[in-house]
């Protein structure tokens, strides 16, 4: 998978949580969960499309290391979500997998650009 693919698989994981969000109950706890999720999962592909246009090495190792901090504040997030059933039982599936598989693309990113620095 490119960077452009990436990017994309970013964006349609942060509009699926968007349109996942707005299952959540309202009140005082969707309101907090949503506003977090929402955060969170927008973020991922928000500071990956940063991570892309890093000045440095230096710099894309930082990004990446918040593209998976917010990947998996995210999966947690949904986790919240998953053993509260709260939303949608079918969308929320799809985005704890899709978050699972993001944060370990991430994570293995960052690995390899501080490997490929020594």
């Amino acid at each position: 998978m490119d960077k452009l693919e990436l990017e994309k698989r970013t964006k349609q994981f942060a509009l699926k949580i968007i349109a996942f969000a707005a299952t959540l109950p309202n009140g005082r706890t969707g309101d907090v969960i949503r506003y977090q999720l929402v955060k969170a999962g927008t973020s991922v592909g928000a500071n990956y499309r940063e991570a892309n246009r890093a000045e440095s090495r230096n710099d894309f190792i930082h990004k990446i290391a918040i593209v998976e901090k917010e990947a998996s504040e995210s999966q947690y997030w949904l986790e919240i979500c998953d053993e509260a059933e709260l939303g949608d039982a079918k969308q929320r599936d799809w985005l704890l997998q899709e978050s699972g598989e993001l944060l370990a693309i991430f994570t293995s990113a960052g690995r390899t650009a501080k490997a490929a620095r020594a």
